[in-house]
């Protein structure tokens, strides 16, 4: 089991694990979960580290088909830049690694925003932390297994990269 697994388990979150086998070829980590799974792209989020004004960091999680908006994370954590988190601080602060990481279960619970087009699912996919696992899960679920916050995030919210 992962450290998200055992997060969902431990405080009787509804959900179930999906399983395939990961390609390392896969240029794209969701969009293979997505392809190999046989769900709905809109229903399948990344994960993606950013680094915020002053070595502070947040989690935003978005569908995989798109693109986050740096100024749109920005807002939402109420910085004034945001960036990608270098590799090597992702898998520090969260202890997964690339591919892998999962929203839930961080070594370092840190501040999460998740796209606001998930209020409209019933269920959502995102990784168990570990390449080739999804966890399926309600919207409401995972923003109170990670305190996170829905808003806008993607650049075709209007906002640029």
């Amino acid at each position: 089991m992962t450290p998200a697994i055992n997060l969902l388990k431990k405080n009787k979150t509804p959900h179930s694990v999906l399983k395939y086998q990961h390609d390392p070829a896969a240029p794209s980590y969701g969009l293979e979960a997505t392809e190999k799974l046989g769900l709905n792209p809109a229903t399948v989020f990344k994960t993606l580290v950013v680094e915020l004004d002053k070595q502070q960091w947040a989690v935003c999680i978005l569908p995989v088909a798109e693109k986050l908006s740096m100024k749109a994370a920005a807002k939402a954590a109420g910085a004034k830049k945001a960036g990608m988190a270098k590799p090597q601080d992702v898998e520090r602060m969260t202890g997964y690694i690339l591919g892998g990481v999962s929203p839930l279960g961080q070594k370092k619970r840190l501040p999460t925003f998740i796209h606001d087009s998930a209020t409209a699912l019933e269920t959502m996919h995102v990784s168990a932390g570990r390449r080739g696992l999804e966890v399926a899960l309600t919207p409401a679920d995972l923003s109170r297994a990670t305190g996170g916050h829905f808003a806008p995030l993607t650049v075709t919210d209007g906002g640029e990269s």
